[in-house]
């Protein structure tokens, strides 16, 4: 636990549809990011998308319900599924409880503050972050407001709840610990930085007791949840090249977890597996990823940084195919929905991909912006939500 993250700076370079950021002083710069993460702005000319393939569906993606929340206004939201609710937000302020079956508001608030990161719900709370640096909580039960506390810097992705704490990472890429019951702050974790960085809303995984977090420079650290202490550290990859542009090779996406492994894949890098206790690498292989990957008991699947969508061999690393026809699409993180890999693009399409061979099975549009956030798996169908605040179930048929 030691050193200290600086704060990221104004001056950005686009680059294959990212935003590098040297380090200064930081403060007006989101509300020129009107894109988001992993994606340029729209005066951006680069590498033209792929136009969409025709096929022959092998499923149906049938909507069952779809409802407008807010905007992301260049904010990335994801939903939060639990105990047949979903929860939901978006940069206006708006939180809300909307029924996973039918899609009807059980609840809807204003937290009275613009929101950046969001949402976590758990332990009778549901959480969200502000671009001032607060951690907001309220009553997962009806939204009445439980407690704010202060955080370090602003808030980008969705805090996390897990074994009675609140834990959320900060822009400064400082991980702070909040008792989900009063807010009280508990511990936090601090880590250096390199001089250039990506911008990018990555956050933390919780499993088994532990904290999992990528860091810029290809680093994944595993911290104890209990008490904030570092229990290793593993370069996923090593930076390389003339330029310190080159040599950026940042985790910007959450890890994913099985029983035994951890997986991460950054930028210009590697993906790589490694041991959940130890840190230590099974295998790795060069890739290059914005967005991230998931997991399912046979491969491991990667959003390309170039669109390409890979199955790799969860326990060689070896490729098992590569979806190519997606390419520029400007990818989400992919999930694992029944028996396909499901991803969204910047156009608000919804792709599956057969888990088998990576072939097109289905398809279906939303609202037309942007599907930056994961998608999520529900029994017999998948939830989105859109950077226009469009929520979108789909049941498979």
């Amino acid at each position: 636990m030691t050193g200290t993250w600086n704060k990221i700076g104004m001056v950005r370079l686009a680059l294959l549809g990212l935003v590098i950021m040297p380090l200064a002083a930081c403060s007006s710069l989101k509300g020129e990011v009107s894109s988001g993460f992993g994606l340029l702005s729209s005066g951006n000319k680069g590498p033209q998308p792929a136009p969409l393939v025709s096929f022959t569906p092998r499923v149906t993606l049938r909507l069952a319900w779809s409802r407008h929340v807010a905007d992301g206004d260049g904010y990335v939201f994801s939903p939060w599924v639990d105990d047949g609710s979903v929860y939901v937000a978006g940069h206006d302020g708006t939180i809300a409880r909307l029924g996973l079956a039918d899609g009807k508001t059980q609840w809807r608030i204003n937290a009275g503050r613009k929101l950046t990161g969001g949402v976590g719900a758990g332990a009778g709370r549901v959480v969200v972050g502000t671009g001032n640096g607060e951690v907001l909580a309220f009553a997962e039960d009806s939204g009445k407001p439980a407690w704010h506390a202060p955080a370090s810097s602003e808030v980008l992705s969705a805090p996390r709840v897990s074994r009675g704490l609140v834990v959320v990472r900060t822009e400064d890429n400082r991980i702070t610990a909040y008792d989900a019951a009063s807010g009280k702050i508990k511990w936090f974790y601090e880590h250096a930085t390199p001089a250039l960085t990506v911008w990018n809303h990555a956050g933390i995984l919780t499993e088994g007791g532990a904290i999992f977090a990528g860091y810029g420079g290809g680093k994944l650290a595993a911290i104890d949840l209990a008490s904030g202490n570092l229990g290793w550290e593993t370069n996923v990859a090593i930076p390389h090249g003339a330029t310190e542009i080159e040599r950026i090779a940042d985790i910007t996406s959450n890890p994913v977890m099985d029983s035994r492994h951890v997986y991460a894949v950054t930028y210009q890098g590697r993906a790589a597996c490694l041991e959940a206790r130890s840190g230590n690498i099974v295998w790795a292989r060069k890739m290059s990823s914005i967005a991230g990957l998931a997991v399912d008991n046979h491969n491991v699947y990667i959003s390309e940084a170039n669109g390409d969508v890979v199955a790799l061999d969860k326990n060689t690393g070896e490729r098992v195919w590569t979806q190519r026809k997606l390419f520029a699409r400007r990818l989400s993180t992919p999930a694992v929905v029944g028996n396909y890999v499901a991803v969204g693009d910047f156009q608000g399409y919804l792709h599956l991909l057969s888990r088998e061979d990576g072939a097109f099975a289905g398809r279906a549009a939303t609202d037309g912006s942007a599907i930056v956030t994961r998608p999520v798996p529900l029994t017999g169908g998948v939830l989105v939500q859109t950077r226009d605040g469009g929520v979108y179930t789909f049941r498979l048929k």
